[in-house]
């Protein structure tokens, strides 16, 4: 499907597979707003029609973060919500401050990001909807409880939301990826995480983003959770 003259949103578009997300759009004529936190550099690098810094810990973040794009680019058609949090810990130490902050970032967000965009999209008839979860909502992973049932409660709002907006023209996706190189999310030394993989190798942001755009593209695709593992978990 031609998403050229779209207007997109992707949070976390600083990072590895954000970025490449990012540029991949704009490459497809769809005008991106790249969402940062903290790195700015890194954001300004991408390019993009707009960039737009925010917190989305905080609550009304998410709905200040809409309004600034709206107001520059016009309505989001297509909400990339890729941004995340992961800093790996025991079950044992985990906590609930460490717990509040994975879910407000990793779940709360991505809801309220759809919570908001999802009614403009239903009254244009068209609207695309693609989370970034993680196969450790699959498998538990290495990173830690809190981040594994964050992702895993993505699986949850991806297939809650697709089930009500379908007719309207909307899909509601996640891509579940696993050990990607070039990230700030890999949990361990690159080289050791690599031969685990059956294919040999990390996988790559490009990859990623590859998966992610045909996704977007494709109007019979919706309450699909997608794992791009390089063959670690087959499902």
């Amino acid at each position: 499907m031609e998403l050229r003259g779209r207007t997109a949103l992707v949070t976390g578009g600083s990072g590895g597979i954000g970025a490449e997300l990012s540029r991949r759009l704009a490459d497809a004529g769809v005008s991106v707003a790249v969402h940062y936190r903290d790195h700015e550099a890194d954001a300004r690098a991408v390019g993009g029609a707009l960039l737009v810094q925010a917190d989305l810990a905080d609550a009304a973040a998410c709905e200040d973060l809409v309004a600034r794009v709206e107001a520059e680019l016009g309505p989001i058609d297509i909400l990339a919500a890729n941004a995340g949090a992961g800093a790996q810990a025991s079950w044992q130490e985990v906590d609930a401050e460490a717990f509040d902050r994975l879910y407000a970032i990793n779940l709360r967000a991505p809801f309220l990001l759809a919570r908001r965009v999802l009614p403009g999209m239903l009254e244009r008839g068209f609207g695309r909807v693609l989370f970034t979860s993680s196969i450790a909502a699959l498998t538990g992973g290495v990173v830690g409880p809190h981040y594994a049932a964050t992702k895993a409660g993505l699986h949850g709002l991806t297939h809650h939301l697709a089930a009500r907006v379908v007719r309207d023209g909307v899909t509601v996706n996640a891509i579940a990826p696993a050990l990607i190189a070039d990230t700030r999310m890999l949990p361990g030394d690159p080289e050791q995480l690599a031969a685990r993989v059956p294919v040999g190798r990390l996988g790559t942001p490009e990859e990623v983003a590859d998966l992610a755009l045909a996704m977007l593209r494709n109007g019979y695709l919706t309450s699909k959770v997608i794992a791009l593992d390089g063959g670690m978990y087959p499902t």
